[in-house]
Formats: C-alpha cells, structure tokens, sequence
C-alpha cells in the first residue's frame, strides 16, 4: 500500500464546560506531567506519514498558549488554528492552513491522549484504501431514551449503533469538498458531513481506552490507561 503524506488536525478549543475545573480547560490539564493534548500531539508527531500537524485553540488562549508551550510548538513544528463559533468552524479554520502536499487529513480530538499506534495504523491503512475511515465502537450497554424529567421513555435497540471516536481520516479532496459545502445545520464530528454527500465512511473498531477526556473522572482513568498502550 502506497505512503501518504497525512495532516492531522487535532481540535482543542472547546470551553469543557463538563470538566469541572474553573481555572483550567481539559485540554490544557495534567496528565502524568505533561498537558493532555501533548500526549495526541505527540502520537502523531513521531510519524513517518505525518507531514503536518495543526491545533486548534481558542482565540482567548492564544497568547498563554504560545507562550507556555514554545518550545513544544516549535519541536513538533505545530501550526495554530484559531477556534470559531462552532466546531465545523474551526475544523474549516484549520483545514485552511493545510499545506498543498497533503493527501489526508486526519482529525483527531486533543481530549484524546490514551489513542494507541496501533490504532492509528488500522485507520490511516483504511482510509488510504476506502477514502474514509474512523475508529469506533459498538455500543455494549443498554440504551434508554428518557423524558425531561430522566424517567424512561423507552428502550432503544443497541443494534448496530457505534460510539464514534477518533481520528476520523479522509482523503483531502472529499474533506474540502464536504467542508465547503457544509450548512449551518449543527454537526458532531466530521464523518456527519461526509454522510450528508453520500459518502460511505468505513468503520475502524476502536478501543475503550481510545477515552475522551470529558470530567476529571476521565483524567484518572486515563492516567492509569497511558501504561497500557
């Protein structure tokens, strides 16, 4: 299988609103003792087939941002992107600083630290073979939909559904396309707006220690994850 030239863009502008912690972002808060989007920056970072990497911050954090990881910045040859109002806003933002070399580009949530080599092998190989690719996971527990006031509503089948993770890998020229013609309709993950072009994005089993940091109870497990991969 033919080596391609992949741009990672790793998203960190969130406000992790969920995160429980006033005096520090998720992304921003240690882990083992470096940031937890250090340690997904670095994955990526020590590849071969990795020829950009792009974060995306808050516009607010900019200035603290650059001065506090410089050296880092400047190690891993990292391009900054400034977040917009939405999520697709700032991947657009990012996907705007992609060098012309680049054939994939990859997204990956920075909350992310635990995501293995392994992993990242399976998805990019899928990707370079089907166009679209991501890792994921079937759903194990049962699934209740629930009233406003969290009584059960119902019951809802497990089959066939998937909890989304990342990376999500694309070829650039189906990324850019569905980018530009994206709605304001609100998306969740970058795979949403290939589905509404019609393109059939390949599913890659995942890890449940591929764990998105949401609360500090994530930041625990993770810590105890980093030895495992």
């Amino acid at each position: 299988m033919p080596v391609r030239n992949f741009g990672v863009i790793l998203p960190a502008a969130g406000r992790s609103t969920r995160f429980g912690d006033p005096r520090q972002k998720k992304v921003y808060a240690s882990l083992a003792g470096e940031a937890v989007w250090l340690h997904s920056a670095k994955r990526f970072a020590a590849r071969d087939d990795v020829r950009q990497l792009i974060v995306v911050i808050s516009p607010e954090d900019e200035e603290t941002f650059r001065a506090d990881y410089a050296v880092d910045i400047d190690r891993l040859h990292l391009s900054i992107a400034l977040g917009g109002a939405e999520r697709s806003d700032s991947i657009a933002n990012a996907l705007a600083l992609v060098d012309e070399d680049i054939e994939m580009i990859a997204v990956h949530d920075a909350a992310r630290p635990c995501i293995s080599d392994r992993l990242i092998d399976n998805v990019f190989a899928a990707a370079i073979e089907h166009g679209a690719a991501m890792l994921a996971t079937p759903v194990a527990g049962t699934l209740k939909r629930v009233f406003d006031d969290r009584t059960i509503q119902e019951t809802v089948s497990r089959a066939g559904i998937w909890e989304a993770q990342t990376p999500q890998v694309f070829r650039r020229d189906w990324f850019a396309a569905a980018y530009e013609t994206r709605t304001a309709d609100a998306v969740t993950d970058d795979a949403q707006l290939l589905e509404k072009m019609g393109r059939r994005v390949l599913i890659v089993p995942g890890s449940q220690l591929n764990r998105k940091i949401t609360t500090q109870e994530d930041l625990v497990i993770a810590e105890a994850t980093l030895g495992m991969i």
